[in-house]
C-alpha cells in the first residue's frame, strides 16, 4: 500500500468533555501516527486549578497537543512554559470556539476580530519555548466573513512566527447560534481553505469541519497539509484504524485494541477512577456492526461497572458479529 502521509498530518480535534486523557489513550490504540489534542483548557484552570489532574496523560498519547484558551499574554506564556515542561509536543491557541462562556473571557472565535492580539500571543508564547505554537481558527465570524479577512488574520500570525494553522471551514455566528448549531448551520467553505494554502505555500494548512470518511480525508490531503476530524473519531473511533491505510499499513483489529485497553482500565480502577465515566468513551467501538446497540447498552447508564463486565460485553458482541458473517456467507 502507498504511504500518502509524507509531510502530511491527521489529527483528532480538541472536544470539551470528550478528548479527555482516557479517550486519548483509547484513540491512540487505533493508530500510532495521528496527532491527539487535549480538550480546550483555560489558562485560569491551569494556573489556579488542579494542574496535575488537568494535564495528566500517559506517554502512549504522543504526539500530543495542548490546546489553550486565553488572551492574556502573561498567562498564555506561563502556560506555554508549563506545557513544554510537562512534555507536550505542541501548544495550540483556540481561536475557534463560539460559546458565550468563552466569549465573555475573550477566548475562542471572538479573537478572530483581534488579529494583532493573536499575533502578539503567538510571538510571546513562541519566544518562551522550543515546541511549536499553532492556531486553530474559523474562516470568519459574524460580518467578518470574507476570504480576505481570514487571509489577513493568518498573515498577521504567520509574520509573528506561527507555521501551522488548523482551519475550521465554517464561519462562527457569535450571536444567535449555539456551539452545536455553529458546527452544523454555517455552510462549509472548503475552497477558502484550499485557496489559503495556495496563497501561503510555505505554511502548514490543516482543514477541519464535516469530514467523516477515509475518502474525504484523501481528497482534502491532495489540497492541504493535514486533516483534523472531530466527532467522527469519537462516535466511530475505528475510522482511526481504517486510516492506517494512509500510511501504507494494515488496520488494527478491535480484538487487539481491547487486549491493549484492559490493563489500562484495570490500572485506572486501581487508581480510584470511576469506570463508568471512562467507559462512555468506548461506546462507538462497534459502530455500524451487528451487536453495536447491545455493546452500548452494556456499558452505558451504569453507576457501577467492572472490567470483567466490559470483557463479557465485548465477547458477546464479537459472537454476534461472527454469527452475522456466517449467515452472510451462507446466503452468498
Amino acid at each position: 500500500m502507498l504511504d500518502i502521509m509524507h509531510n502530511k498530518r491527521l489529527s483528532v480535534a480538541p472536544m470539551i468533555d470528550w478528548t479527555t486523557t482516557d479517550y486519548r489513550y483509547f484513540a491512540r490504540l487505533f493508530n500510532p501516527h495521528v496527532y491527539l489534542y487535549t480538550e480546550m483548557i483555560s489558562t485560569g484552570a491551569i494556573l489556579h486549578g488542579n494542574t496535575d489532574r488537568l494535564l495528566r496523560y500517559d506517554d502512549i498519547q504522543h504526539p500530543l497537543v495542548l490546546q489553550l484558551g486565553g488572551a492574556d499574554i502573561g498567562e498564555m506564556s506561563r502556560c506555554t512554559v508549563i506545557a513544554q515542561q510537562r512534555g507536550f509536543d505542541e501548544i495550540n491557541i483556540n481561536v475557534g470556539c463560539p460559546s458565550d462562556k468563552v466569549q465573555h473571557n475573550k477566548i475562542g472565535a471572538c479573537l478572530m476580530a483581534e488579529p494583532d492580539t493573536v499575533a502578539s500571543l503567538v510571538r510571546h508564547m513562541q519566544a518562551e519555548v522550543d515546541i511549536p505554537v499553532t492556531v486553530k481558527h474559523r474562516i470568519g465570524i459574524d460580518e467578518y466573513d470574507s476570504y480576505e479577512f481570514m487571509r489577513d488574520f493568518v498573515a498577521a500570525s504567520a509574520e509573528a512566527g506561527c507555521q501551522r494553522f488548523i482551519v475550521h471551514a465554517r464561519i462562527a455566528w457569535l450571536q444567535g447560534l449555539s456551539p452545536k448549531q455553529n458546527r452544523e448551520i454555517p455552510p462549509l467553505r472548503y475552497d477558502d481553505v484550499y485557496r489559503l494554502k495556495q496563497e501561503f505555500p510555505e505554511l502548514d494548512i490543516e482543514i477541519n469541519g464535516g469530514i467523516d470518511s477515509i475518502e474525504q480525508i484523501k481528497q482534502h490531503l491532495q489540497q492541504v497539509d493535514g486533516v483534523m476530524i472531530g466527532r467522527a473519531a469519537y462516535h466511530n473511533p475505528y475510522i482511526l484504524s481504517e486510516a492506517m491505510q494512509l500510511w501504507g499499513e494494515p488496520s488494527i483489529s478491535r480484538e487487539h485494541i481491547l487486549d491493549k485497553l484492559y490493563p489500562y482500565l484495570e490500572q485506572q480502577v486501581a487508581n480510584g477512577e470511576p469506570l463508568p465515566s471512562i467507559a462512555r468513551h468506548l461506546l462507538g467501538l462497534f459502530q455500524g456492526l451487528p451487536g453495536a446497540r447491545k455493546w452500548r447498552q452494556a456499558l452505558s447508564g451504569k453507576q457501577q461497572l467492572s472490567v470483567d463486565e466490559i470483557k463479557a460485553a465485548a465477547d458477546y458482541t464479537f459472537q454476534l458479529i461472527h454469527k452475522a458473517e456466517q449467515a452472510e456467507q451462507a446466503d452468498s
